[in-house]
């Protein structure tokens, strides 16, 4: 008996919303609390290739997982670094091994555009050219997969949580 009105209300919430172009959230498809057994400090984030998946320690061997887009087999990278900067809607300049596969790209894509590959945004990472990083509407569906040029791309609302737990200085381990 409940649940007769609420579908109408919903309705017309979500209507009401696409008229004045506010749109819905998605909905955190890739995160999950999960045990694991890495000898990591709590704060420690550990990039897993082979998985394709990202983990941010917590304490008493617990996790949350998400999932992200890796790079390539030809473009995977493994090492330690730390995040660098955090970025909100940042613009983005192809790096050079972008440019020469796209050498259509333009020199800068202004931050909250649609076509921007970082999306809503992205830890830089110390040493080089990669983040993890959101992505585009149309990009969502690679992640999970190898498509990135080294990058690890997150769904935006997962990108944006990861965000809001993690600071400059934070310790990344990427394996095979």
């Amino acid at each position: 008996m409940g649940t007769v009105w609420k579908r109408p209300v919903l309705a017309a919430a979500f209507s009401l919303c696409a008229m004045v172009g506010i749109s819905t959230p998605h909905q955190a498809e890739a995160r999950e609390i999960v045990r694991v057994n890495f000898n990591a400090e709590p704060g420690t984030i550990i990039i897993r290739n082979s998985e394709r998946r990202l983990y941010l320690i917590k304490e008493n061997g617990m996790a949350i997982r998400y999932r992200v887009a890796v790079g390539r087999a030809s473009e995977q990278w493994e090492g330690r670094t730390v995040v660098n900067g955090r970025h909100v809607r940042p613009a983005w300049s192809p790096p050079a091994v972008v440019r020469r596969a796209n050498p259509n790209l333009p020199d800068v894509i202004p931050g909250g555009a649609p076509n921007n590959p970082m999306g809503e945004g992205a830890l830089t990472l110390a040493g080089g050219e990669y983040a993890i990083h959101g992505t585009t509407e149309g990009m969502r569906r690679s992640v999970g997969t190898a498509a990135s040029f080294g990058c690890f791309r997150m769904l935006n609302e997962d990108v944006v949580d990861l965000m809001n737990r993690v600071s400059v200085g934070t310790q990344v381990v990427v394996t095979r």
